[in-house]
């Protein structure tokens, strides 16, 4: 992907364009919902990867079940946390929004860095436990 800003649009992009496919060329049920919530999570995780992470990152999209898993694999082998609780601090939200709004959200350390993992749920619903 291209530069910082460039980059994130172009993986929200692809996030959207993936589940406009499944849904014509698959006949998967998505709604409107979980496409801005999908762009929305690979946007922080896409974000948060450039930021922090030296190397280079990979972002992958697959459909599980009644989800889109979005991962984001970098080189930094730190676990991302979420900050305290501070209605007065500005940005740095991202992972509690992430966290927020997804079913299911893990990291994977690895070898050469790690994998942030979330689980979007396709159609309209009670989000679940995460």
């Amino acid at each position: 992907m291209g530069g910082r800003d460039t980059c994130i649009a172009e993986a929200r992009h692809h996030a959207a364009e993936f589940l406009g496919r499944a849904r014509a060329d698959h006949d998967v049920a998505v709604s409107e919902r979980a496409v801005e919530l999908t762009r929305l999570v690979v946007s922080e995780l896409v974000t948060n990867a450039r930021r922090h992470a030296p190397g280079p990152l990979r972002m992958e999209l697959s459909i599980a079940d009644d989800a889109v898993e979005v991962a984001v694999r970098d080189s930094a082998r730190v676990r991302p946390a979420a900050r305290p609780v501070d209605p007065g601090r500005v940005g740095q939200h991202g992972l509690e929004i992430v966290r927020a709004v997804v079913q299911a959200f893990q990291v994977r350390l690895e070898p050469t860095g790690k994998s942030v993992i979330a689980r979007i749920a396709l159609t309209d619903g009670p989000v679940g436990p995460r």
